[in-house]
């Protein structure tokens, strides 16, 4: 077994989910567009959230097939 478990991942991932939402709260689509830091940090949190989903175990998608 891994040493960072399906619950650290699922946690990474909702951390991240909840900085783009802070991120992104108060943002237009033109300031995001022109502000290449919230461009690049926003990518990067999508990035954390697939590396943690790509790394959730079977035994858990087998558990909630209806999530993607």
């Amino acid at each position: 077994m891994s040493v960072i478990d399906d619950r650290t991942r699922l946690q990474h991932m909702l951390e991240a989910a909840h900085k783009i939402v802070a991120f992104t709260e108060r943002e237009s689509r033109e300031s995001l567009e022109s502000d290449e830091k919230l461009q690049l940090s926003l990518v990067r949190l999508i990035e954390i959230i697939g590396e943690a989903a790509s790394k959730i175990s079977s035994k858990l998608k087998q558990r909630h097939p209806s999530v993607p």
